[in-house]
């Protein structure tokens, strides 16, 4: 019976890129084994597993192979019910894990703990004789990068540093950081080719926008920005940005609404008619109010989602401007006058 990297995560099939950080953030942390010396062989071992699983899942052509395979189809192993190699059943795809304090050190940036075992394997991507390679094992890219520059080595043993993050706005309606989307992007790349050429490469990429995201949210994919020469792959980094919205603004969690009304409506009372970001209609008297100038009324719990707190939303704010009239006629006053007089 093969891994089954979700549980190992601790997460659902339908887990987002932001999910897989999370979880593996927690476990890679909570597991490592310079945190675990009275337990270090199990500690290794579930490391290996955490780091294995997040490598899989996060990359989309792994993640298809094994949801498709399994680890079996994953490893080059024959599925279930065939023969011969598996690596011929889909395409020559082949998978070789990388070192886990790798992926520990290139997600961290830099470690937080001392690496000081002495008994650790060390780690051979990026030795000259291209064993492993930083794409873990896909056909004909395994040693971009075998001949990086003496010039950017670390002082750490020699490992190439990371090329600065790419950014890009990703304009979102309100209805959708309301109601979360699926968003598809094709993005072009810049790839190191085996002969050490430049070439242009696209590819689609799936946002799953959450309900209750806000602006300045940001979404990464790892190492899916432009390779250059002695440097470890750019990440990609989609930036929320919202729309401006006919009828609604927003206020953290809650929504606000601007509307004018006549000096009579504000004595004598009136219906407020809105469509929510959702489509529902929602139909709201002020009767019991008289309704001066700057007066806001609040609808709880028809805001904004709360991202964090699933089930939560924000309040519907009402602010109203009471529109005067310009002048009134001698007969108007002399009738406000009998009825507002006392």
């Amino acid at each position: 019976m093969g891994l089954d990297y979700y549980d190992i995560l601790k997460i659902g099939k339908n887990a987002t890129d932001n999910d897989l950080k999370k979880s593996y953030r927690k476990l890679a942390m909570k597991w490592h084994p310079d945190k675990n010396p009275s337990s270090k062989k199990e500690a290794e071992a579930k490391f290996k597993q955490i780091s294995e699983a997040y490598e899989v899942l996060s990359d989309p052509k792994k993640r298809t192979v094994y949801d498709q395979h399994g680890e079996e189809g994953l490893k080059g192993m024959p599925p279930p019910g065939t023969t011969g190699g598996g690596a011929n059943f889909y395409e020559d795809f082949f998978f070789n894990p990388r070192n886990a304090e790798d992926i520990f050190a290139e997600f961290f940036g830099s470690s937080p703990f001392e690496f000081g075992s002495a008994n650790r394997t060390k780690s051979t991507r990026f030795q000259s004789d291209g064993a492993g390679g930083f794409y873990g094992g896909f056909t004909g890219r395994k040693n971009t990068f075998r001949s990086y520059n003496d010039g950017v080595r670390a002082a750490d043993g020699g490992q190439p540093k990371k090329a600065s993050a790419v950014e890009s706005k990703l304009d979102c309606s309100l209805e959708e950081l309301y109601m979360g989307s699926k968003r598809k992007m094709k993005v072009s790349r810049n790839v190191i080719k085996d002969n050490g050429e430049t070439a242009l490469e696209s590819e689609i990429l799936t946002i799953d926008v959450k309900p209750g995201w806000k602006k300045g949210t940001k979404v990464t994919f790892l190492a899916k920005g432009h390779e250059q020469a002695g440097l470890l792959p750019a990440d990609l980094v989609f930036i929320i940005d919202e729309k401006p919205h006919e009828t609604y603004q927003r206020d953290g969690n809650d929504l606000i609404v601007h509307r004018k009304v006549s000096l009579l409506e504000s004595l004598t009372g009136v219906t407020v008619k809105l469509v929510s970001l959702d489509g529902r209609d929602l139909i709201i008297p002020v009767t019991d109010d008289i309704i001066s100038p700057g007066y806001e009324l609040i609808i709880a719990k028809e805001g904004m989602p709360v991202a964090k707190e699933p089930g939560r939303k924000g309040n519907l704010r009402i602010k109203f401007d009471v529109k005067f009239p310009a002048r009134l006629s001698a007969e108007q006053q002399s009738a406000l006058k009998r009825i507002l007089g006392g």
